[in-house]
């Protein structure tokens, strides 16, 4: 058996002395950050070359043990170290996207501004768990809800700041797979829709909550003050933690829907079927409702559950006509506006549920490659 890597976040006990200590070691890291973007570039432009990582680490050490560098050397070398590796990351990313020709945003790597650089990734070295809810920092005791133990071999720990102001304590764990059995048992497919979030094969629907729609009232209030507030007044800010603070509960109101929806669905059926879907476009075609359904983000949720009890997600082409597909016959229409919600088929005459009929074909196709 292989290894399980499990990450484990716990919020960090809040006050101002902490917080400022913190929000210097995020500054401090984003110094480095725009010093290596810097020298990527000058780099670039003497030799015409990608500088690596290791490189850049080399360099880093020395300019490390300089005089003018105190505070570098207050942040520990692998941490620097790894602010190397994310950049090098970000461009290897960008040179493969680049070469593959896919789609979206890739861009190299840009100089950030103190305020949205929000992490720091601390390695074997620079902390110190104790027992109960303690870590020590860079000689610097801090403490954390441990709501839960960790389990395994600690990789890494990363702090990071949210929208909200707050810190959180990120620990990656290593530790031996656990053997899953593949389960057997009902199948079902799901088509996903605008009217409900799912319909099930077997006639089921679930309707979403919209917890953005619930909520608009009251973040269309937080933005309204804060786009009244003055710029770079202390009154703005609070203005802007307010509205971030909105903005997380309805986050985290639409992850705890999905992750007792998708559990349930998980113990249920062994196997589960759905369509590949290009939620961009939907985005662009059907604007908020789409983005507030989160689809992508169930559907991961998803896949992970069914890894936990044994069981498999099957994903249907995205071009494959679920809805034009008689589920009977097999009989495919040229056409089927969006606005028609019930049809019938013209070879057996059967008349069928749009969603419905769609469910079922994306269980028959999605199984045809279990």
């Amino acid at each position: 058996a292989g290894q399980q890597v499990m990450t484990y976040k716990y919020k960090m006990y809040r006050n101002k002395k902490d917080s400022r200590h913190l929000d210097h070691l995020i500054e401090y890291h984003c110094e480095v950050y725009n010093y290596c973007i810097a020298l990527h570039r000058r780099y670039y432009r003497m030799y015409h070359k990608h500088l690596t990582a290791n490189k850049l680490k080399v360099h880093l050490t020395k300019v490390r043990k300089r005089a003018s560098s105190e505070h570098w050397r207050a942040i520990g070398s692998q941490s620097i170290q790894d602010v190397a590796e994310r950049i090098d990351r970000s461009y290897k990313a960008f040179f493969e996207a680049k070469k593959e020709r896919r789609g979206g945003r890739h861009s190299i790597p840009h100089f950030c501004k103190r305020k949205k650089y929000t992490s720091f990734t601390l390695k074997q070295a620079g902390y110190k768990l104790h027992d109960g809810n303690h870590i020590t920092i860079f000689g610097r005791d801090y403490k954390y809800v441990a709501h839960r133990p960790y389990e395994g071999i600690i990789k890494t720990v990363t702090i990071k700041r949210d929208n909200c102001g707050d810190y959180w304590l990120c620990i990656v764990c290593a530790k031996p797979a656990s053997d899953i059995v593949p389960r057997k048992g009902n199948a079902i497919g799901y088509d996903f829709g605008l009217k409900d979030f799912l319909t099930g094969s077997d006639g089921n629907r679930i309707e979403s909550p919209r917890f953005f729609e619930a909520n608009a009232s009251a973040l269309r209030i937080a933005q309204r003050e804060l786009s009244r507030k003055k710029i770079g007044s202390g009154n703005r800010q609070r203005a802007k933690m307010n509205a971030a603070r909105r903005h997380r509960y309805v986050k985290n109101c639409r992850n705890d829907w999905f992750f007792k929806l998708a559990g349930a669905i998980a113990e249920e059926y062994p196997d589960v079927c759905v369509e590949d879907l290009n939620i961009k476009a939907m985005q662009k075609l059907w604007g908020r409702k789409v983005s507030d359904y989160a689809f992508s983000e169930f559907v991961g949720i998803l896949n992970a559950q069914l890894g936990k009890t044994g069981g498999r997600l099957h994903k249907v082409d995205r071009f494959f006509p679920s809805s034009k597909t008689c589920s009977h016959c097999g009989h495919v229409l040229k056409e089927l506006p969006l606005s028609v919600r019930e049809w019938e088929c013209p070879s057996c005459h059967t008349t069928l549920d749009r969603d419905v009929n769609a469910a079922i074909n994306i269980l028959v196709e999605g199984m045809k490659s279990a």
